[in-house]
């Protein structure tokens, strides 16, 4: 009972200190708590990340497939899931959003797992010949 208790002030403080290494202040709640979410597991590899795109006029927010079968999700600001652009069984997604790799634009990296043992991450994923606007 004891360490319940320990555990559940640890937790409130790291909340209401901000949680270093939770993204930036900017965070839409949605993503926070998925963030949250992300670090109570065990870290992936390769390191889970989070990538802030203009997609057909829209902001939305892309966590790419973590492995195997997983696919990728993209919401949109409110944090309602649009589509899965890739990944899956056949990696290509549910089908909702096939150009998504192709129109997407403006690219930023929202949030990186801390506990990424890769010293070298990618930037941005390039893609197929359209340049980032």
């Amino acid at each position: 009972m004891k360490a319940a208790r320990s555990t559940v002030i640890l937790v409130a403080l790291a909340l209401a200190s901000g949680c270093a290494g939770r993204g930036p202040d900017d965070t839409p709640a949605w993503l926070a708590a998925q963030i949250d979410a992300v670090l109570a597991e065990s870290p992936t590899n390769p390191p889970t990340r989070i990538f802030r795109y203009r997609y057909r006029g829209e902001v939305v927010y892309y966590r790419p497939p973590r492995c195997c079968d997983i696919q990728g999700e993209v919401r949109d600001a409110a944090g309602r899931l649009l589509c899965h652009p890739d990944g899956g069984f056949t990696g290509g997604g549910d089908g909702r959003c096939p150009d998504f790799a192709t129109t997407r634009r403006d690219c930023a990296i929202v949030w990186t797992d801390p506990r990424a043992k890769s010293a070298t991450l990618p930037g941005c994923p390039a893609r197929t010949g359209l340049p980032e606007s």
